[in-house]
């Protein structure tokens, strides 16, 4: 698979942070692609999401993976180094305890997928007018709803909606979930910080996604959604497109 994959990817701080404590990183041509959401402070928070995708940029063009097993070693090789080097800085600069990131990993190779995720980021896969939810948040809220104990419209407004369970750099060992399947023409893959999805429902995202119009157009629609609904955090979102073959 030469590159028949379109990317495009964007942040922004939002109307009420500061500080944009996202990062994210797309290169179609090593089929790889990401997003961080930091967290433990301002500079601290940045400093753990950049350093998750300085990692990826780390990733030489002869580590392509073939198959899945293959994109499985990479990515979890990518997230071991990630938590490492969080954990080194932790240990040089102890004032940055608790500092660490979600991370949502894309990895395409020839006919399938494989992502990645670890905390409330999210991945997706629109394929045929269908929106899927590819990953599952770790976090309080998605245990309550899992366990029944609350519905969909409390964990909305709940207030420990944004307490996450697992995240890279905050443990000595991080803990990944592997997503994978088979990929076809036409597939749409969106990797986002929940600054997107807090704002935008999923029946929004698909009627995006739907729209025939160019990945950038589609991304910035996503992005303005966001601001439109207050913007509360910082956005950040990854769309790449397996393009059909003419």
């Amino acid at each position: 698979m030469k590159s028949n994959i379109r990317a495009w990817g964007a942040t922004e701080t939002g109307k009420r942070r500061r500080t944009n404590q996202d990062s994210f990183f797309i290169n179609p041509p090593r089929r790889l692609m990401a997003v961080a959401d930091g967290m433990g402070g301002a500079v601290a928070g940045e400093l753990a999401s950049r350093l998750f995708v300085e990692t990826l940029a780390g990733v030489h063009e002869d580590e392509l993976p073939t198959s899945s097993q293959s994109s499985g070693r990479l990515v979890q090789r990518i997230y071991r180094q990630a938590n490492r080097k969080i954990r080194d800085h932790i240990r040089q600069n102890p004032h940055h305890e608790g500092m660490g990131c979600t991370a949502e990993v894309l990895s395409l190779y020839p006919g399938g997928f494989l992502v990645g995720h670890v905390g409330d980021s999210r991945s997706y896969r629109y394929r045929q007018d269908s929106l899927t939810q590819l990953s599952t948040d770790h976090s309080f809220i998605q245990e309550q709803l899992d366990q029944g104990m609350i519905t969909r419209e409390e964990a909305q407004n709940h207030r420990m909606r944004h307490v996450i369970l697992r995240a890279v750099g905050t443990e000595d060992e991080v803990q990944v979930d592997l997503i994978q399947g088979l990929s076809v023409d036409g597939d749409i893959y969106l990797l986002c910080s929940d600054g997107l999805t807090d704002m935008v429902e999923d029946r929004a995202i698909k009627e995006v996604l739907q729209r025939r119009a160019p990945l950038e157009h589609k991304g910035r629609a996503l992005m303005d959604q966001a601001l439109s609904a207050g913007g509360l955090d910082n956005i950040t979102l990854v769309l790449a497109e397996m393009a059909s073959r003419g």
